[in-house]
């Protein structure tokens, strides 16, 4: 990734959700109203908005959303100069919004939740002051939780931070305050070597824009029989979400759509249970023959009900 040498790499446990309180309890007393900024752009932003709002005073910066199928315009956003940090969520796996930018913050720190699409293309570390990222995505299995920090941005901790959330500490101490999740770990170093030895993040990006065009090409030609609802812009590489037969859906063609694929050994394939409708994850693991397979599938669902 080409961390700079300025910066901690932790390795954590806790999940993403550990680090909606933990971003907030390290780094909202960076400046004295602790205040941050939120871009909400789907549920996991949200839910880390309505975290950090226990510890100070959250601003979310540009107008609230009827739903989260677009990224609101840079010009829209009300940045406030006091605020500690800016956070936003890089890829909202619920609801398949991606951002293909990094955003301006006029020198505020920035902070990102990477979890879904960490390691899935290359980022500039320089440009961020935090990076997080739960494992079981990209990198591994659930149970490990990556931090990268910058070491100017350690110390400043509320006095109410649980020890075991302490960046300070934990960099210290090396990841090793407490026991940590060992086998997690590995299994993360096992994937690195595979990663590395595949091309690196370059080579992972490449692949990913083969894999998700593969089936976003497949939705654009269906004449509405496919629908993505997010806008084309900030469509996902890793979570494509869609609906069958109509834009809200057809509840007995998606049941049938979902039959098939499991028939086909093709699971996991039902939208979030807070949107409903399909969701076709395509993360690292994910072979273009894997891929290729589902989407012949959706050509042939396509065929047999037009």
């Amino acid at each position: 990734m080409n961390i700079p040498s300025n910066y901690k790499v932790l390795f954590l446990q806790g999940g993403g959700c550990g680090q909606f309180s933990a971003v907030p309890l390290n780094l909202i007393g960076l400046k004295e109203d602790r205040c941050a900024d939120y871009l909400v752009t789907g549920t996991w932003s949200a839910k880390a908005a309505k975290e950090a709002e226990k510890y100070g005073k959250v601003n979310v910066v540009h107008p609230k959303l009827d739903s989260y199928t677009k990224i609101p315009e840079p010009s829209s956003w009300n940045l406030n100069p006091s605020a500690s940090y800016v956070y936003y969520c890089c890829n909202e796996t619920v609801h398949g919004v991606e951002y293909n930018f990094v955003p301006e913050t006029n020198g505020v720190v920035l902070v990102s939740d990477m979890s879904s699409n960490f390691l899935s293309r290359p980022v500039d570390i320089s440009k961020f002051g935090l990076i997080f990222a739960g494992a079981q995505k990209n990198v591994g299995c659930a149970g490990v939780t990556v931090v990268i920090v910058r070491e100017d941005l350690l110390g400043r901790a509320l006095k109410e931070c649980p020890v075991v959330l302490d960046y300070k500490v934990q960099a210290e101490m090396n990841s090793l305050y407490n026991t940590p999740p060992c086998f997690s770990i590995y299994i993360m170093g096992l994937v690195l070597d595979w990663i590395k030895n595949n091309g690196g993040s370059a080579a992972m990006e490449m692949l990913n824009k083969q894999k998700s065009s593969m089936i976003y090409d497949i939705i654009n030609a269906s004449n509405g029989f496919y629908v993505c609802p997010v806008e084309t812009a900030c469509r996902s590489r890793m979570n494509v979400p869609f609906r069958v037969g109509k834009k809200g859906g057809d509840d007995a063609l998606e049941k049938e759509f979902l039959d098939g694929a499991s028939k086909r050994g093709m699971i996991s394939l039902k939208g979030h249970r807070s949107v409903g409708g399909i969701r076709a994850s395509l993360y690292n693991a994910v072979t273009l023959e894997d891929t290729k397979a589902l989407a012949d599938y959706m050509k042939e669902f396509l065929k047999e009900h037009q």
